[in-house]
């Protein structure tokens, strides 16, 4: 079975131009890292998590932090994809194991070629 790729963002609109760049994989979707939390521990058929850095109760580098420190990762690769660029938080995200960083807006092509790089699927 394939696995699957989570996208976490709060911008609906942004979830659905991911999952069109990526049409042909199984999508998982979450509006937050609390949901982005509980999709992580609920499919253990994932393959790769595209996180968004700004989102409310709980923002993607805060996510990344806790699933990292519950030992949830599991070589699972998570690719920050947000309108940040600013070194620190990159720095921030890679500490805490996140596997890239693309900032919005995302060329297609770009995300279809780093998820066919990273994931597990």
């Amino acid at each position: 079975m394939a696995k699957k790729i989570l996208i976490i963002d709060d911008s609906n609109t942004i979830r659905q131009q991911v999952r069109a760049a990526l049409s042909s994989y199984e999508v998982v979707e979450a509006a937050d890292g609390v949901e982005g939390l509980d999709a992580i521990e609920g499919h253990q058929d994932l393959g790769i998590v595209l996180c968004d850095v700004n989102m409310p109760r709980m923002g993607g580098l805060e996510m990344v932090e806790l699933v990292s420190a519950k030992g949830k990762l599991g070589g699972l690769p998570i690719v920050m994809l947000t309108t940040e660029g600013q070194p620190a938080l990159v720095q921030r995200a890679k500490a805490a194991g996140a596997k890239g960083w693309i900032v919005k807006p995302f060329k297609p092509e770009l995300l279809l070629a780093t998820v066919r790089k990273l994931a597990l699927v």
